[in-house]
């Protein structure tokens, strides 16, 4: 295999996608006026009438511009204090084990790295909801799920700095930050995910996802309570439940955000501690308020360069890349003759 090229992000994460959370809307943002008029009515359907109302939502969106823009330089110093100072109060987590894998699980990806392994042999051993391409599976053990939510715990109550985790989630933990992703996301991807992504989503690049972004959301009364519908910036995702005692708060699932319908149908799917789903990034989902206690996820956001490096998801565009730290937003710089003279999506691999 060749030397890896650095991972970059798309231009379009400076501007595109940005979530005004006072009306749960998704907008593009160049400038007031293109604002005024890409969004201008769709705001005031959702309640912003006034000048002062426009006006603060405009401040909202600027502040999130500029956060982003200032993300890779604040990162990094985020992840150097934490990895010179932070306490770790279970240091065993930190670099992936068997152990930490139900047993179901570890059959499933044996399956997969099976010779004869195929598609409808793998949906034997998991459970797949309507025809959205929603799987869910097994996939850590209970006891590894409570003592990482310790472990996230002892971290958020700790005075070490905490960057969010998205646009739309004020409460959870980047896991690069703390220093989990080479001995434990980029290994559970490579080496047990891939296989089963592989037979799931070859049109994806289930096979060749080289990349991914990682983080935990935390769900409560007091502080995120639900999520609004959106679609993540991945080919494939995985959600997982780690706890803690919680009710309601099901994930709702509709259209497939590149084949929408003009009435979309949408599925709820209940959490089931230490398992996890599988869906397309692209899904159109979102999450219903919690009605009491805490509600923790892993959510691991997994992308193929091959098949983003054609088009950015977020933009629907070719990507003009721009530098990012760790793997940015999973695109890598392309060659004239890269370019694989067939349709197969992971040639390059």
């Amino acid at each position: 295999m060749s030397t890896r090229r650095p991972f970059r992000a798309c231009a379009c994460f400076f501007s595109d996608n940005v979530f005004v959370g006072r009306y749960g809307l998704h907008v593009r943002y160049r400038d007031e006026e293109q604002l005024r008029r890409e969004h201008g009515q769709a705001l005031r359907e959702r309640g912003c009438r006034s000048e002062e109302d426009f006006r603060a939502a405009l401040r909202e969106i600027e502040a999130e511009v500029q956060r982003r823009k200032q993300l890779i330089h604040q990162s990094e110093e985020r992840k150097a204090i934490i990895s010179k100072c932070y306490k770790r109060k279970h240091p065993e987590l930190y670099s992936l084990q068997d152990s930490f894998l139900a047993p179901d699980f570890l059959e499933i990806v044996r399956y997969c790295t099976s010779p004869d392994a195929h598609l409808q042999g793998l949906l034997r051993y998991i459970k797949s909801f309507s025809d959205k391409r929603i799987y869910r599976l097994p996939v850590f053990t209970e006891e590894f799920c409570k003592a990482f939510v310790d472990e996230l715990e002892n971290f958020e109550q700790s005075d070490m700095p905490k960057g969010r985790p998205n646009t739309m989630n004020n409460y959870g933990v980047l896991l690069n930050e703390l220093g989990m992703d080479e001995t434990f996301i980029t290994p559970l991807r490579e080496k047990y995910l891939r296989p089963i992504t592989a037979l799931l989503y070859p049109d994806l690049g289930g096979a060749c996802l080289d990349s991914h972004k990682a983080f935990v959301v935390k769900y409560s009364l007091h502080e995120d309570l639900d999520l609004s519908s959106h679609y993540d910036n991945a080919e494939v995702t995985l959600n997982v439940s780690l706890g803690k005692d919680f009710t309601e708060g099901n994930l709702y699932f509709g259209d497939f955000s590149q084949d929408p319908t003009p009435v979309p149908k949408y599925i709820e799917i209940e959490h089931v501690g230490a398992q996890g789903l599988l869906h397309r990034g692209g899904q159109i989902h979102g999450a219903l308020p919690v009605a009491s206690g805490e509600r923790w996820n892993l959510i691991i956001w997994m992308r193929s360069s091959v098949v983003r490096n054609q088009l950015c998801p977020m933009c629907n565009k070719k990507p003009e890349l721009v530098e990012a730290e760790g793997f940015g937003d999973g695109f890598t710089e392309t060659l004239e003759d890269d370019a694989p003279e067939t349709v197969n999506l992971c040639s390059l691999w």
